[in-house]
């Protein structure tokens, strides 16, 4: 029933989807169909829906409701998700695949608090009805806002009557892509295809120039070479060469051949596209064997200074990708091989999920792939990395011991190879947690030496400035990692560092706002809790910062002042700053 205090009415695009045979998929599997569908959501659904800034409404059963303000930024999405579908399904058989239906319109609605109502999301949910599975239909008048603004084709189904729609509504389907039809057919080429390396490979082509001004063309080509030198310093990805990928310039290629002829599994791609003194950069990643798109992102900037901006551009490029191709291999690549890579893919890949489930399994997968190669570096150093942070989210009573072990870890895989930027960062997060804030930045800025892309390293040396008492250091080593890697898994963590770094500089309020973004994307995260509180508190928002106590005892039923003491903070002024908070607040002894 509508509360009529909160009702207000407003325009907005609606997207409605739902899943494909869902009670079929429950029944054949149905905690293993709900663990995939979480996975979904946590992986690939909510960082696309926060990236085109969505709102969820609500989720019924197997279907799910987003409020989007722009109906651009709602195509977009959905097929950004309806691709990272087929990329998550490609090789699974296809009674375990789960596909969305997606529907999308734009009119009036009515909200109800939390909920909306109305035509035009009674039209989208009928519209949902009439994709095809991993299809997505649309209004015709969603279709006259974005067909001259997006990259997409479109069909025209016609006039549709629409159930319990008074009049009848043009409806647009998305068309399927060739790609996408012609995944999975092997051809002779490609059974002659050249055996992938054992690290991730990729190639990155010539960006091209969309601007028609020929004087861009050098910023492109010089973009793709930076990018090209970034990813080579990445010691996990085998990169082809600027001379071979500069072949393909100017042809109309087909990424399969670029993979069978260059022998890698992925291959970066991207535009150039200059108005004015504005500039739009975009980049795709898409995998080879089946010509599915993992990853796209597009970039505005202004041309203040185009060493800065190229500069910047190829910061955010090599972070985001290096992470994918992570999240992809052990997706998909890690089950394929039983040796030591493929084991660590699996772990890199559940160590992103940062449950203590998921860091557990990690934890037993990187000790396997220890016992199949004593001396692997990196499997000492994933190794490192889940223990650390399993006990960093568990708060077991012996969490110090474990981070020293983790230490220790870090220690012999540098040991065995000082050039790999993972080891460095894995040693700074132990020297972290241990209060060795000085170890810890050094560990951090060698990390970069080797790779100053590396957005992890850039992140994580912006949390220990915080704790060292460098609030200003640790915002702008912050804000660097989240500009160059938005939709890292772990930015809760960067979320957290900025509210400590605010929390130490006194600004509450601020440190406020960023640990209510930390909790928000992970309540499991106990430090984000504590600064939330504490910083309600000291800005004298006392009726909120008690309601936060309960939400992290609920979450924490064994929480208690003591909790702070788990914070490496390097003076204990700002330790005392914490449970003055705390005390006020309540938080037990």
């Amino acid at each position: 029933m509508l509360n009529d205090a909160s009702v207000e009415r407003r325009l907005a695009a609606i997207l409605a989807a739902d899943v494909v045979g869902y009670s079929r998929l429950m029944g054949l599997d149905e905690v293993g169909t709900l663990r995939r569908l979480k996975a979904i959501r946590r992986e690939l659904a909510d960082p696309a829906i926060a990236a085109h800034h969505g709102r969820v409404v609500k989720t019924i059963g197997d279907g799910i409701l987003i409020e989007f303000p722009s109906v651009v930024d709602a195509v977009a999405c959905a097929v950004e998700i309806q691709d990272g579908m087929l990329a998550r399904n490609v090789e699974l058989p296809e009674e375990k695949q789960i596909v969305f239906r997606i529907g999308i319109n734009i009119g009036d609605i009515i909200i109800d608090e939390a909920d909306i109502h109305g035509e035009g999301v009674n039209v989208a949910a009928r519209l949902e009805g009439l994709a095809q599975p991993g299809g997505v239909c649309i209004s015709g008048a969603v279709h006259d806002q974005v067909h001259r603004k997006l990259d997409v084709d479109f069909e025209d189904m016609g006039e549709q009557a629409l159930k319990n729609i008074a009049r009848p509504v043009r409806v647009y389907r998305i068309a399927k892509k060739t790609h996408e039809i012609e995944a999975g057919r092997p051809n002779a080429a490609e059974r002659r295809a050249l055996p992938l390396p054992d690290k991730p490979s990729i190639a990155v082509l010539p960006f091209q120039n969309m601007s028609g001004d020929p004087e861009q063309e050098y910023f492109a080509d010089g973009l793709t070479e930076d990018i090209i030198t970034a990813l080579s310093r990445i010691h996990s990805i085998f990169v082809i060469a600027r001379n071979s990928t500069f072949t393909y310039k100017g042809r109309h290629i087909d990424v399969k051949q670029v993979g069978r002829e260059l022998g890698v599994r992925y291959v970066l791609e991207g535009s150039v596209r200059r108005a004015g003194n504005r500039i739009r950069i975009t980049g795709q990643l898409i995998d080879t064997g089946t010509g599915h798109h993992i990853w796209a992102e597009k970039y505005d900037r202004e041309l203040t200074d185009i060493f800065d901006v190229q500069d910047e551009i190829t910061r955010a490029v090599a972070a985001s990708v290096q992470m994918q191709v992570e999240l992809f291999e052990g997706d998909v690549v890690g089950r394929e091989r039983i040796d030591v890579w493929g084991v660590l893919k699996r772990a890199l890949r559940r160590i992103y999920d940062l449950d203590v489930v998921a860091l557990e399994e990690a934890r037993q997968l990187a000790e396997e792939a220890l016992r199949l190669d004593q001396g692997s570096a990196r499997a000492h150093a994933v190794l490192s990395v889940a223990v650390e942070h399993l006990a960093e989210m568990r708060g077991s009573p012996n969490a110090r011991q474990e981070v020293a072990r983790a230490r220790d870890l870090a220690l012999k895989a540098i040991s065995l190879d000082d050039t790999d930027e993972y080891s460095h960062w894995a040693l700074g997060n132990a020297w972290t947690e241990l209060g060795e804030s000085d170890r810890a930045i050094a560990a951090f800025r060698r990390a970069l030496e080797l790779n100053p892309n590396y957005a992890l390293a850039h992140g994580c040396l912006g949390s220990v400035l915080a704790y060292a008492g460098e609030p200003e250091a640790s915002i702008q080593a912050t804000q660097v990692a989240i500009r160059s890697n938005p939709r890292d898994p772990s930015i809760f963590f960067r979320h957290s560092g900025l509210a400590m770094a605010h929390f130490i500089a006194g600004n509450f309020n601020v440190a406020v706002e960023w640990a209510q973004k930390s909790v928000n994307r992970k309540k499991e995260w106990y430090r984000a809790h504590l600064l939330l509180i504490a910083g309600l508190a000291h800005s004298g928002r006392l009726d909120e910062a008690r309601s936060a106590v309960g939400a992290y005892l609920a979450t924490f039923p064994n929480g208690s002042l003591r909790d702070a003491d788990r914070t490496p903070f390097k003076f204990a002024a700002h330790r005392e700053t914490l449970l003055v908070g705390l005390r006020t607040a309540g938080l037990p002894e």
